[in-house]
């Protein structure tokens, strides 16, 4: 990997830099200036001048806003990544989160003057125990790996309360990589839980796993291989007769919502992930929010503090001596439960049924007509997203998931998640959501159709994508190595 790479249509700042160019000019200060020697140590000081871009004010802009459109986001083209949930937001839940009345909050204010806020919080949790069949909610866990954490505090703290001595957790093998790292952050050891033939939890291995000393099974229903653990309700009846609880990642709640609640299903705790279910920006248009749902029984260990009713005003109260205490400050990402409340409202429980009929829908889709260009892991109907292997293809033509992944880029579209469910070799993992309009997604395959068959008859255009970006295909392995995060001229000083 070049540490300077030849620019292509589009030139860096530093390319676009003249010398003696200006654009304003700010004025010295009255006050006069210190020496940098009192305020900076000698050794820490540069020798000279930084090497910085001389350009006009106008040149700036252009590169700015040139450089803006080479973002990719789910506002400008379909973002297909499996098990995130990348859909459209609607811009009024933006809106509504941003009214000054939130807005301009400040967490600590004394609660007699946060009571809107407050009984809309309060709502909130109403709506998601009622769409997730729990008895009480905490919108604290600031994202979903940090309700994950939550979660698996609130089953240490139940288990300790019951004498303790549960100091395993099992996890499939299909699992999302946050849920074993979580597991050890809590203070459990994992036990992994092997997936059958059908890609779904195998269950003579859980039943020989699931012993005294498991604490819960960690499961993400829909599963990442995009299928319904039909033995959903075994499962949990398994692991209560062994006086374990059953978790539920809740990343994949997208595709059941308003279909079936886990509350319902056996399921004791859950986080939701306000980010990916109730349309949040997701990622870079974060911050997240992962909030935890709990059966009757778990509810004493909820983190505090909690929003408690009195007559008809609202407080926050910490008087819970067996809560695990705060797991954030005050009630988490309030904008983005904000949001998440925007969303549920304009929604309503027929509109949130409908957009996971037809996230399921749209995901069955490109199964099938994508059937025939590539292999599928699991056969069955899929739900939110479906699951292809590379393998065949990687053996008979050399193109491999990471390729495929390119070339979409040469075509106009984000990449699909690639490598993972690690149970799937060369996977190639698709999630189209429920906002995406046929045409987008007829786009999208018949790309997809394009690639596998050019890598039968041109493999090398393929082995060379990306072309049509200002930088190609990157030394991969160097490119973790040695990553390089800055610009280095000629003249670029370097460290003392």
């Amino acid at each position: 990997m070049s540490q300077n790479p030849e620019p292509k249509d589009f030139p860096t700042i530093f390319e676009r830099s003249r010398t003696g160019r200006r654009g304003n000019v700010p004025p010295k200060s009255d006050a006069g200036e210190a020496p940098l020697e009192r305020l900076i140590p000698a050794g820490h000081l540069r020798r000279k001048a930084p090497d910085l871009p001389e350009i006009s004010e106008l040149d700036a802009v252009r590169h700015y806003t040139l450089l803006s459109r080479r973002n990719v986001g789910v506002d400008t083209t379909f973002y297909p990544l499996g098990s995130c949930t990348m859909k459209y937001n609607p811009k009024v839940n933006e809106a509504a989160a941003s009214l000054p009345g939130f807005a301009r909050l400040h967490p600590y204010q004394p609660a007699s003057t946060t009571q809107g806020t407050l009984s809309l919080l309060a709502e909130l949790e109403g709506f998601l125990c009622e769409i997730a069949g729990f008895d009480a909610v905490t919108l604290q866990p600031a994202a979903g790996a940090h309700g994950e954490l939550a979660g698996l505090m609130i089953i240490r703290a139940w288990h300790d309360s019951r004498g303790g001595g549960r100091t395993e957790v099992l996890i499939p093998d299909s699992a999302h990589g946050t849920n074993p790292a979580s597991c050890t952050l809590a203070g459990f050891k994992t036990v992994e839980v092997k997936s059958d033939v059908r890609g779904l939890v195998n269950l003579e291995d859980l039943k020989a796993k699931a012993g005294p000393r498991t604490a819960a099974l960690m499961l993400t229903n829909p599963n990442t291989v995009g299928l319904f653990e039909r033995n959903i309700c075994a499962i949990g009846s398994l692991l209560h007769e062994r006086g374990a609880l059953l978790y539920m990642d809740g990343a994949n709640f997208n595709a059941i919502l308003g279909k079936a609640r886990p509350g319902d299903f056996g399921v004791d705790v859950m986080h939701f992930n306000l980010h990916k279910t109730f349309a949040t920006p997701h990622g870079g248009g974060g911050p997240g929010s992962g909030p935890v749902g709990v059966k009757k029984d778990l509810v004493p260990f909820l983190p505090v503090p909690r929003i408690v009713r009195k007559g008809e005003t609202f407080d926050l109260s910490s008087d819970f001596p067996r809560s695990i205490g705060p797991v954030r400050s005050w009630m988490g990402n309030v904008g983005v439960a904000l949001k998440a409340y925007a969303y549920i409202r304009h929604l309503g429980a027929e509109g949130l049924k409908e957009a996971s009929e037809i996230a399921v829908l749209n995901a069955n889709y490109v199964l099938a007509r994508l059937r025939g260009a590539f292999d599928l892991a699991y056969d069955p109907p899929c739900m939110h997203e479906c699951v292809f292997s590379a393998k065949k293809m990687a053996k008979e033509t050399g193109v491999r998931a990471l390729d495929v992944a390119k070339g979409l880029i040469d075509r106009g579209f984000h990449p699909p998640t690639i490598y993972f469910p690690l149970i799937v070799h060369e996977a190639v993992m698709i999630e189209p959501t429920e906002t995406e309009s046929l045409e987008t997604l007829d786009a999208f395959i018949d790309a997809m159709i394009d690639i596998a068959g050019k890598a039968k008859t041109d493999p090398a255009s393929l082995l060379a994508a990306p072309v049509t970006t200002p930088i190609g295909r990157l030394d991969e392995v160097r490119a973790v190595k040695q990553p390089c995060l800055r610009y280095r001229s000629k003249t670029t000083e370097p460290r003392a």
